[in-house]
């Protein structure tokens, strides 16, 4: 039995049958391409997989070693890779600028961060593993522009429309193009340092030969707009990186921003983070204990057993321990299955996060449930469980050898829980407002009513909603 075969052997003890399939069959049959930075969840529309379940087959294959995981800063306007690292660890800098957009950007981990999946070189070795040696079309597909930008079967058709010219130089090598300008705005771009220099083609058209060099270095400097005329021109490229470059003379056409325009869901770093598949393979491999990375968009929900003091007074401590271990257990698997994940549990209290509001609200309306059909069972009201959602912007941290959030989001929702009771539901206006949680609700025939209140550690009053 070959390698690959006896880690797919151990994947499909702990991962989605149908997911295992799935990467068996792209790992044996697909193009070289399509294992590189893989995006999860065009994947799993693609092959009609439930996308949480193949995020956690795929999590489950890179700890094996199938793959290994990269993390990508994109950039909103281009979709372009600004940098890459295997972790998180390596989101260093506070801002991250795009030279093809000529744009800076503070990270949040939303919709700036990826996460992706490239086969590894020890189960199939594919072009991408080398990427120095690939030509411009695939370099540009599969190195630079990131796995959410859906570039077109023809591509490389539109490639040739959209380059006037191209040129590949090794480390120390120079060259000189010789170029008819037309009048329009051209980017010299080099896609491998980023290197780049804006052309504005304007005025009367010239005969004269024009110059214009662009020298690659590991660090690009910023450049200025430069102004020449239609005509010839003589451009200079020198390469002064250890690495082959890419340097091509682009038109910023429609045709480049049609190229770029489309896009794809992409698995976020943030969605990464809130999914219990990863908190339990990764949990003291995530950030640095100095990092503090941003969140623009989190839900947090906080649950607490109501009278568990007196439910070890009235059952005894191993009667107790059971029910409330049993409602732990019940709570991990709603908060999993609504794509969600437990960041820590306080006593008898949970901490957890979701991406989206709706699968917070979604989640909290199970977890009522379930906590109903256990006292039913027992008849009697034992475990009574309060719950708070709020949502909103935070800061992914590292606290006790853990990754954890931080942030007044954090603190807000943690009060919110504290106004619960045993039955209602208690939610921010931010989460009753998000239309999918509010059409959740209202498909239960469940009405929130709106209380004025305030909240400790918060100056004003504070809209929260009851679910009842």
């Amino acid at each position: 039995m070959s390698e690959d075969q006896k880690l797919l052997t151990i994947l499909r003890q702990s991962a989605d049958p149908d997911a295992v399939d799935a990467i068996e069959h792209l790992i044996r049959e697909a193009p070289d391409h399509e294992l590189n930075r893989i995006n999860v969840l065009a994947f799993a529309a693609k092959h009609h997989l439930h996308e949480e379940g193949t995020i956690a087959a795929f999590l489950h294959a890179a700890r094996l070693g199938l793959f290994e995981l990269s993390w990508n800063v994109l950039c909103p306007g281009c979709g372009g890779v600004m940098d890459a690292g295997a972790s998180l660890k390596s989101l260093k800098k506070e801002e991250y600028s795009c030279a093809l957009c000529a744009a800076g950007y503070e990270p949040t981990l939303d919709e700036m961060v990826e996460v992706t999946f490239t086969v590894s070189p020890r189960v199939r070795k594919i072009a991408a593993h080398e990427p120095d040696k690939l030509p411009m079309p695939e370099y540009l597909r599969q190195i630079f522009w990131s796995s959410g930008v859906d570039l077109p079967d023809d591509f490389e058709k539109r490639l040739e429309e959209i380059m006037l010219d191209s040129v590949e130089l090794s480390p120390g090598e120079r060259v000189i193009l010789s170029l008819q300008l037309p009048p329009a705005f051209v980017i010299v771009f080099d896609p491998v340092t980023h290197a780049t220099q804006f052309v504005e083609v304007k005025g009367e058209p010239t005969r004269e030969r024009q110059n214009l060099s662009l020298i690659l270095t590991e660090q690009p400097a910023e450049n200025d707009t430069v102004e020449l005329r239609p005509g010839p021109v003589r451009l200079l490229l020198e390469n002064h990186t250890k690495r082959r470059t890419l340097p091509a003379v682009w038109l910023a056409s429609d045709a480049l921003h049609e190229l770029m325009e489309h896009r794809r869901p992409f698995l976020t770093a943030k969605r990464l983070l809130t999914n219990q598949t990863f908190r339990d393979l990764y949990r003291t491999e995530t950030l640095d204990i100095d990092q503090r990375l941003k969140i623009t968009s989190l839900t947090f929900l906080f649950t607490d057993l109501k009278g568990s003091t007196e439910l070890y007074e009235r059952v005894g401590d191993l009667v107790a321990y059971d029910l409330v271990r049993e409602h732990f257990r019940v709570l991990n698997e709603i908060v999993a299955s609504e794509a969600g994940a437990v960041v820590k549990t306080i006593g008898d209290a949970v901490m957890a996060t979701f991406p989206t509001p709706d699968h917070a609200v979604s989640a909290a309306l199970r977890m009522r449930e379930a906590m109903r059909t256990l006292n039913e069972q027992r008849g009697h009201e034992d475990l009574l469980l309060k719950i708070g959602i709020h949502e909103g912007p935070c800061l992914a941290v590292v606290l006790n050898e853990r990754q954890d959030y931080f942030g007044q989001t954090v603190n807000i929702a943690s009060r919110v829980q504290n106004l619960a009771d045993s039955r209602s539901i208690y939610a921010t206006g931010t989460v009753i407002e998000n239309p999918e949680a509010l059409e959740i609700i209202e498909t239960q025939g469940l009405h929130p009513t709106l209380q004025k209140t305030t909240l400790r550690g918060i100056n004003n009053e504070f809209s929260v909603y009851e679910i009842p």
